[in-house]
Protein backbone atom coordinates (compact mmCIF):
# COMPACT_ATOMS: atom_id res chain seq x y z
CA UNK A 1 0.00 0.00 0.00
CA UNK A 2 2.79 2.33 0.92
CA UNK A 3 4.83 1.57 -2.21
CA UNK A 4 1.90 2.44 -4.49
CA UNK A 5 1.14 5.68 -2.64
CA UNK A 6 4.66 7.07 -2.90
CA UNK A 7 4.96 6.88 -6.73
CA UNK A 8 1.47 8.38 -6.98
CA UNK A 9 2.52 11.28 -4.75
CA UNK A 10 5.67 11.75 -6.81
CA UNK A 11 3.58 11.80 -9.99
CA UNK A 12 1.31 14.49 -8.51
CA UNK A 13 4.34 16.61 -7.59
CA UNK A 14 5.73 16.22 -11.11
CA UNK A 15 2.40 17.36 -12.54
CA UNK A 16 2.28 20.39 -10.24
CA UNK A 17 5.83 21.35 -11.18
CA UNK A 18 5.04 21.03 -14.89
CA UNK A 19 1.92 23.20 -14.49
CA UNK A 20 3.89 25.92 -12.71
CA UNK A 21 6.62 25.80 -15.35
CA UNK A 22 4.01 26.14 -18.07
CA UNK A 23 2.57 29.15 -16.24
CA UNK A 24 5.98 30.86 -16.05
CA UNK A 25 6.67 30.22 -19.72
CA UNK A 26 3.18 31.43 -20.62
CA UNK A 27 3.62 34.73 -18.76
CA UNK A 28 7.13 35.29 -20.12
CA UNK A 29 6.13 34.51 -23.71
CA UNK A 30 2.94 36.55 -23.30
CA UNK A 31 4.93 39.59 -22.17
CA UNK A 32 7.51 39.14 -24.92
CA UNK A 33 5.04 38.66 -27.78
CA UNK A 34 2.71 41.37 -26.49
CA UNK A 35 5.54 43.80 -27.21
CA UNK A 36 6.01 42.75 -30.86
CA UNK A 37 3.26 44.99 -32.26
CA UNK A 38 4.13 47.68 -29.67
CA UNK A 39 7.89 48.15 -29.88
CA UNK A 40 8.18 49.27 -33.49
CA UNK A 41 5.53 52.04 -33.25
CA UNK A 42 6.81 52.93 -29.75
CA UNK A 43 10.33 53.36 -31.12
CA UNK A 44 8.92 55.41 -34.01
CA UNK A 45 7.12 57.66 -31.51
CA UNK A 46 10.50 58.23 -29.82
CA UNK A 47 12.00 59.29 -33.17
CA UNK A 48 13.97 56.15 -34.07
CA UNK A 49 14.94 55.50 -37.71
CA UNK A 50 14.11 52.10 -39.31
CA UNK A 51 17.73 50.90 -39.09
CA UNK A 52 17.87 51.89 -35.41
CA UNK A 53 14.58 50.07 -34.77
CA UNK A 54 16.19 46.95 -36.21
CA UNK A 55 19.06 47.44 -33.75
CA UNK A 56 16.62 47.82 -30.84
CA UNK A 57 14.88 44.59 -31.78
CA UNK A 58 18.12 42.75 -32.45
CA UNK A 59 20.14 43.81 -29.42
CA UNK A 60 17.60 42.10 -27.17
CA UNK A 61 18.59 38.82 -28.76
CA UNK A 62 22.35 39.35 -28.94
CA UNK A 63 22.54 40.11 -25.21
CA UNK A 64 20.97 36.69 -24.70
CA UNK A 65 24.37 35.19 -25.51
CA UNK A 66 26.26 35.85 -22.24
CA UNK A 67 23.12 34.96 -20.30
CA UNK A 68 22.76 31.70 -22.20
CA UNK A 69 26.40 30.80 -21.56
CA UNK A 70 26.04 31.44 -17.82
CA UNK A 71 22.70 29.62 -17.69
CA UNK A 72 24.07 26.52 -19.40
CA UNK A 73 26.56 25.74 -16.66
CA UNK A 74 24.67 27.44 -13.84
CA UNK A 75 21.48 25.43 -14.29
CA UNK A 76 23.39 22.13 -14.39
CA UNK A 77 25.31 23.05 -11.23
CA UNK A 78 22.84 25.01 -9.09
CA UNK A 79 19.42 23.96 -10.39
CA UNK A 80 16.74 25.89 -12.23
CA UNK A 81 14.67 27.64 -9.55
CA UNK A 82 16.97 30.54 -8.68
CA UNK A 83 17.46 31.39 -12.37
CA UNK A 84 13.70 31.35 -12.97
CA UNK A 85 13.17 33.74 -10.06
CA UNK A 86 15.94 36.07 -11.22
CA UNK A 87 14.67 36.24 -14.81
CA UNK A 88 11.02 36.89 -14.00
CA UNK A 89 11.45 39.50 -11.25
CA UNK A 90 14.29 41.51 -12.79
CA UNK A 91 12.67 41.46 -16.26
CA UNK A 92 9.47 42.81 -14.70
CA UNK A 93 11.38 45.63 -13.02
CA UNK A 94 13.04 46.51 -16.34
CA UNK A 95 9.64 46.76 -18.02
CA UNK A 96 8.61 49.26 -15.35
CA UNK A 97 11.71 51.29 -16.26
CA UNK A 98 10.91 50.91 -19.96
CA UNK A 99 7.62 52.73 -19.38
CA UNK A 100 9.66 55.83 -18.47
CA UNK A 101 12.01 56.07 -21.47
CA UNK A 102 12.03 59.28 -23.49
CA UNK A 103 14.48 58.60 -26.34
CA UNK A 104 15.55 55.64 -28.50
CA UNK A 105 18.93 55.19 -26.79
CA UNK A 106 17.30 54.64 -23.41
CA UNK A 107 15.02 52.05 -24.98
CA UNK A 108 18.05 50.35 -26.56
CA UNK A 109 19.86 50.11 -23.20
CA UNK A 110 16.86 48.69 -21.34
CA UNK A 111 16.12 46.17 -24.09
CA UNK A 112 19.74 45.01 -24.06
CA UNK A 113 19.63 44.40 -20.30
CA UNK A 114 16.27 42.63 -20.65
CA UNK A 115 17.78 40.31 -23.23
CA UNK A 116 20.51 39.26 -20.79
CA UNK A 117 18.09 38.76 -17.91
CA UNK A 118 15.50 36.67 -19.79
CA UNK A 119 18.23 34.49 -21.32
CA UNK A 120 18.18 32.36 -18.16
CA UNK A 121 14.47 31.53 -18.25
CA UNK A 122 14.13 29.19 -21.23
CA UNK A 123 17.14 26.91 -20.46
CA UNK A 124 16.07 26.72 -16.80
CA UNK A 125 12.45 25.80 -17.59
CA UNK A 126 13.29 23.33 -20.37
CA UNK A 127 15.93 21.66 -18.21
CA UNK A 128 13.48 21.25 -15.34
CA UNK A 129 10.80 19.89 -17.67
CA UNK A 130 13.22 17.33 -19.09
CA UNK A 131 14.30 16.23 -15.59
CA UNK A 132 10.81 15.63 -14.22
CA UNK A 133 9.87 13.27 -17.07
CA UNK A 134 9.27 9.60 -16.21
CA UNK A 135 10.47 8.26 -19.57
CA UNK A 136 11.16 9.37 -23.15
CA UNK A 137 7.50 9.30 -24.16
CA UNK A 138 6.57 11.44 -21.16
CA UNK A 139 9.47 13.74 -21.98
CA UNK A 140 8.18 14.22 -25.52
CA UNK A 141 4.71 15.00 -24.18
CA UNK A 142 6.12 17.61 -21.79
CA UNK A 143 8.01 19.29 -24.65
CA UNK A 144 4.87 19.27 -26.80
CA UNK A 145 3.00 20.77 -23.86
CA UNK A 146 5.60 23.49 -23.67
CA UNK A 147 5.08 24.18 -27.36
CA UNK A 148 1.32 24.35 -26.81
CA UNK A 149 1.70 26.83 -23.96
CA UNK A 150 4.15 28.90 -26.02
CA UNK A 151 1.67 28.98 -28.88
CA UNK A 152 -1.35 29.85 -26.74
CA UNK A 153 0.57 32.75 -25.23
CA UNK A 154 1.71 34.00 -28.62
CA UNK A 155 -1.84 33.68 -30.01
CA UNK A 156 -3.31 35.90 -27.34
CA UNK A 157 -0.47 38.30 -26.58
CA UNK A 158 -0.02 40.36 -29.80
CA UNK A 159 -3.68 41.31 -29.93
CA UNK A 160 -3.70 41.86 -26.16
CA UNK A 161 -0.62 44.09 -26.39
CA UNK A 162 -2.20 46.12 -29.17
CA UNK A 163 -5.40 46.42 -27.14
CA UNK A 164 -3.48 47.62 -24.07
CA UNK A 165 -1.79 50.35 -26.08
CA UNK A 166 -5.04 51.39 -27.75
CA UNK A 167 -6.77 51.53 -24.35
CA UNK A 168 -4.06 52.76 -21.95
CA UNK A 169 -1.12 53.99 -24.04
CA UNK A 170 2.48 52.79 -24.20
CA UNK A 171 3.55 53.78 -20.69
CA UNK A 172 0.72 52.12 -18.78
CA UNK A 173 0.90 49.00 -20.96
CA UNK A 174 4.54 48.41 -20.04
CA UNK A 175 3.64 48.93 -16.36
CA UNK A 176 0.95 46.23 -16.49
CA UNK A 177 3.24 43.80 -18.29
CA UNK A 178 6.05 44.45 -15.81
CA UNK A 179 3.95 43.82 -12.74
CA UNK A 180 2.66 40.63 -14.34
CA UNK A 181 6.23 39.27 -14.56
CA UNK A 182 7.05 40.30 -10.99
CA UNK A 183 3.92 38.63 -9.61
CA UNK A 184 4.76 35.43 -11.49
CA UNK A 185 8.28 35.48 -10.04
CA UNK A 186 6.83 35.64 -6.53
CA UNK A 187 4.64 32.62 -7.31
CA UNK A 188 7.73 30.74 -8.54
CA UNK A 189 9.50 31.45 -5.26
CA UNK A 190 6.54 30.12 -3.26
CA UNK A 191 5.54 27.02 -5.19
CA UNK A 192 8.33 25.58 -7.38
CA UNK A 193 10.55 22.74 -6.14
CA UNK A 194 13.69 21.42 -7.80
CA UNK A 195 13.30 18.06 -9.65
CA UNK A 196 15.91 16.34 -7.44
CA UNK A 197 13.70 17.03 -4.41
CA UNK A 198 10.73 15.56 -6.24
CA UNK A 199 12.67 12.42 -7.15
CA UNK A 200 13.78 12.03 -3.55
CA UNK A 201 10.15 11.45 -2.55
CA UNK A 202 9.78 8.57 -5.02
CA UNK A 203 10.98 5.01 -4.76
CA UNK A 204 14.71 4.31 -4.50
CA UNK A 205 16.22 3.89 -7.95
CA UNK A 206 13.05 5.16 -9.60
CA UNK A 207 14.92 7.02 -12.32
CA UNK A 208 16.71 3.89 -13.40
CA UNK A 209 14.05 1.29 -12.68
CA UNK A 210 13.23 -0.85 -15.67
CA UNK A 211 9.54 -0.58 -14.79
CA UNK A 212 9.47 3.22 -14.81
CA UNK A 213 7.48 3.44 -17.99
CA UNK A 214 6.33 1.54 -21.02
CA UNK A 215 8.83 3.35 -23.19
CA UNK A 216 11.71 2.73 -20.84
CA UNK A 217 13.27 4.98 -18.22
CA UNK A 218 15.34 8.06 -18.83
CA UNK A 219 18.65 6.27 -19.24
CA UNK A 220 21.86 7.85 -20.46
CA UNK A 221 22.07 7.42 -24.27
CA UNK A 222 25.57 6.01 -24.50
CA UNK A 223 25.49 4.34 -27.92
CA UNK A 224 24.33 7.25 -30.07
CA UNK A 225 26.50 9.61 -32.14
CA UNK A 226 26.97 13.17 -30.84
CA UNK A 227 24.78 15.96 -32.17
CA UNK A 228 26.77 17.72 -34.93
CA UNK A 229 27.37 21.42 -34.39
CA UNK A 230 25.99 22.17 -37.86
CA UNK A 231 22.59 21.03 -36.57
CA UNK A 232 22.34 24.31 -34.66
CA UNK A 233 22.38 26.22 -37.96
CA UNK A 234 18.73 25.19 -38.35
CA UNK A 235 17.42 26.88 -35.17
CA UNK A 236 19.65 29.86 -35.97
CA UNK A 237 18.09 30.23 -39.43
CA UNK A 238 14.60 29.68 -38.05
CA UNK A 239 15.06 32.41 -35.48
CA UNK A 240 16.55 34.72 -38.11
CA UNK A 241 13.50 34.23 -40.33
CA UNK A 242 11.17 34.93 -37.41
CA UNK A 243 13.11 38.08 -36.53
CA UNK A 244 12.72 39.28 -40.12
CA UNK A 245 8.99 38.57 -39.99
CA UNK A 246 8.50 40.36 -36.66
CA UNK A 247 10.41 43.40 -37.97
CA UNK A 248 8.75 43.59 -41.35
CA UNK A 249 5.15 42.73 -40.53
CA UNK A 250 4.23 45.97 -38.66
CA UNK A 251 5.72 48.01 -41.54
CA UNK A 252 3.85 46.26 -44.37
CA UNK A 253 1.13 48.10 -46.25
CA UNK A 254 -1.53 45.60 -45.16
CA UNK A 255 -0.81 46.03 -41.44
CA UNK A 256 0.50 49.56 -40.82
CA UNK A 257 -2.94 51.14 -40.71
CA UNK A 258 -3.18 50.53 -36.93
CA UNK A 259 -1.45 48.73 -34.08
CA UNK A 260 -4.55 46.59 -33.56
CA UNK A 261 -4.37 45.29 -37.15
CA UNK A 262 -0.70 44.43 -36.68
CA UNK A 263 -1.48 42.60 -33.44
CA UNK A 264 -4.18 40.52 -35.10
CA UNK A 265 -1.83 39.48 -37.91
CA UNK A 266 0.80 38.44 -35.34
CA UNK A 267 -1.84 36.33 -33.64
CA UNK A 268 -2.59 34.58 -36.94
CA UNK A 269 0.93 33.14 -36.92
CA UNK A 270 0.38 31.64 -33.50
CA UNK A 271 -3.07 30.40 -34.45
CA UNK A 272 -1.49 28.42 -37.28
CA UNK A 273 0.98 26.90 -34.79
CA UNK A 274 -1.91 25.87 -32.59
CA UNK A 275 -3.43 23.92 -35.50
CA UNK A 276 -0.40 21.66 -36.02
CA UNK A 277 0.35 21.35 -32.31
CA UNK A 278 -3.14 19.90 -31.93
CA UNK A 279 -2.30 17.17 -34.46
CA UNK A 280 -0.91 14.76 -31.89
CA UNK A 281 -0.25 12.06 -34.51
CA UNK A 282 2.66 14.17 -35.78
CA UNK A 283 4.59 13.19 -32.64
CA UNK A 284 4.93 9.68 -34.09
CA UNK A 285 7.08 11.06 -36.91
CA UNK A 286 10.84 11.29 -36.28
CA UNK A 287 11.76 14.73 -34.86
CA UNK A 288 14.60 15.04 -37.39
CA UNK A 289 12.21 14.53 -40.31
CA UNK A 290 9.76 17.03 -38.84
CA UNK A 291 12.57 19.57 -38.51
CA UNK A 292 13.84 19.05 -42.07
CA UNK A 293 10.52 18.97 -43.94
CA UNK A 294 8.98 21.72 -41.82
CA UNK A 295 11.95 24.02 -42.43
CA UNK A 296 11.81 23.33 -46.16
CA UNK A 297 8.11 24.22 -46.25
CA UNK A 298 8.77 27.40 -44.25
CA UNK A 299 11.51 28.43 -46.68
CA UNK A 300 9.15 28.13 -49.67
CA UNK A 301 6.47 30.16 -47.86
CA UNK A 302 8.94 33.01 -47.33
CA UNK A 303 9.98 32.76 -50.98
CA UNK A 304 6.34 33.05 -52.01
CA UNK A 305 5.92 36.15 -49.84
CA UNK A 306 9.09 37.69 -51.31
CA UNK A 307 7.70 37.40 -54.87
CA UNK A 308 4.21 38.49 -53.73
CA UNK A 309 2.44 35.26 -54.63
CA UNK A 310 -1.32 35.14 -54.99
CA UNK A 311 -1.98 33.80 -51.49
CA UNK A 312 -3.26 36.59 -49.19
CA UNK A 313 -1.09 37.72 -46.31
CA UNK A 314 -3.31 36.12 -43.68
CA UNK A 315 -3.02 32.77 -45.47
CA UNK A 316 0.78 33.02 -45.59
CA UNK A 317 0.92 33.85 -41.89
CA UNK A 318 -1.27 30.87 -41.01
CA UNK A 319 1.02 28.57 -43.02
CA UNK A 320 4.09 30.03 -41.31
CA UNK A 321 2.49 29.32 -37.95
CA UNK A 322 1.65 25.75 -38.96
CA UNK A 323 5.27 25.06 -39.86
CA UNK A 324 6.43 26.59 -36.57
CA UNK A 325 4.08 24.27 -34.69
CA UNK A 326 5.86 21.35 -36.34
CA UNK A 327 9.47 22.52 -36.12
CA UNK A 328 10.02 24.07 -32.70
CA UNK A 329 8.67 21.20 -30.51
CA UNK A 330 10.56 18.74 -32.73
CA UNK A 331 13.86 20.56 -32.07
CA UNK A 332 13.33 20.45 -28.29
CA UNK A 333 12.31 16.76 -28.41
CA UNK A 334 15.29 15.85 -30.61
CA UNK A 335 17.79 17.46 -28.24
CA UNK A 336 16.14 16.20 -25.03
CA UNK A 337 15.99 12.61 -26.29
CA UNK A 338 19.69 12.58 -27.10
CA UNK A 339 21.08 14.39 -24.04
CA UNK A 340 22.24 13.02 -20.70
CA UNK A 341 20.37 14.46 -17.72
CA UNK A 342 23.41 16.23 -16.25
CA UNK A 343 23.86 18.25 -19.47
CA UNK A 344 20.32 19.49 -20.13
CA UNK A 345 21.20 23.04 -19.08
CA UNK A 346 24.17 23.26 -21.46
CA UNK A 347 22.27 21.68 -24.34
CA UNK A 348 19.30 24.02 -24.10
CA UNK A 349 21.58 27.00 -23.54
CA UNK A 350 23.31 26.23 -26.86
CA UNK A 351 19.87 26.05 -28.46
CA UNK A 352 18.95 29.40 -26.91
CA UNK A 353 22.24 30.88 -28.16
CA UNK A 354 21.36 29.76 -31.68
CA UNK A 355 17.94 31.36 -31.38
CA UNK A 356 19.48 34.54 -29.97
CA UNK A 357 22.03 34.95 -32.75
CA UNK A 358 19.38 34.41 -35.41
CA UNK A 359 16.94 36.81 -33.76
CA UNK A 360 19.69 39.44 -33.68
CA UNK A 361 20.74 39.00 -37.29
CA UNK A 362 17.19 38.95 -38.69
CA UNK A 363 15.95 42.45 -37.75
CA UNK A 364 19.34 44.03 -38.45
CA UNK A 365 19.47 42.60 -41.97
CA UNK A 366 15.82 43.43 -42.62
CA UNK A 367 16.32 47.03 -41.55
CA UNK A 368 19.22 47.50 -43.99
CA UNK A 369 17.97 45.66 -47.09
CA UNK A 370 14.24 46.40 -47.14
CA UNK A 371 14.77 49.33 -49.55
CA UNK A 372 16.71 47.14 -52.02
CA UNK A 373 14.91 43.76 -51.82
CA UNK A 374 12.27 41.90 -49.88
CA UNK A 375 13.56 40.85 -46.44
CA UNK A 376 11.49 37.67 -46.84
CA UNK A 377 13.86 36.55 -49.59
CA UNK A 378 16.72 36.80 -47.07
CA UNK A 379 14.69 34.58 -44.73
CA UNK A 380 14.32 32.05 -47.57
CA UNK A 381 18.08 32.10 -48.22
CA UNK A 382 18.98 31.57 -44.55
CA UNK A 383 16.66 28.59 -44.24
CA UNK A 384 17.87 26.93 -47.44
CA UNK A 385 21.54 27.39 -46.49
CA UNK A 386 20.86 25.84 -43.07
CA UNK A 387 19.12 22.85 -44.65
CA UNK A 388 21.98 22.32 -47.09
CA UNK A 389 24.46 22.34 -44.17
CA UNK A 390 22.36 19.90 -42.11
CA UNK A 391 24.26 16.57 -41.99
CA UNK A 392 22.38 13.62 -43.48
CA UNK A 393 23.17 11.47 -40.43
CA UNK A 394 21.21 13.91 -38.28
CA UNK A 395 18.10 12.99 -40.25
CA UNK A 396 18.76 9.27 -40.56
CA UNK A 397 19.91 8.51 -36.98
CA UNK A 398 19.16 9.74 -33.45
CA UNK A 399 21.82 11.70 -31.62
CA UNK A 400 23.16 12.64 -28.25
CA UNK A 401 25.28 15.40 -26.74
CA UNK A 402 28.64 13.94 -25.86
Amino acid sequence: MRTTARPRKTGVMRLKTAVWLYLFMFVAIFDLHAQYPILTPFAVSLGAAPSFIGLILGVYSITHLPGNLIAGYGVDRYGSKRFILFSLIVAGALLLLQSRVTDPWQLLIIRSISGFVLAFLSPACLSMLAKIARDRVHQGKLMSGNGMVHTLASVLSPAAGAYLVARFGFEQSFVYLGWGLIATGVLAWLFVKEPNRIAARGLPGEAGDSHAGSAGPLSEPADLPPIPWLFYCVPLALSCSQGILFFELPLMQETNSSIMTSGIFFSLVSLGSLVTLSMLFLNRVSPAWRISLGSLALAFIFFGMSVRWALPLYGSLLLIGMTKGIIFPAIASYLAAGTSSNRYGRTFSILSISYSIGAFIGPIVAGHVRDQMSPFFIAFLFLMIALVMLPIRTILTPARVS
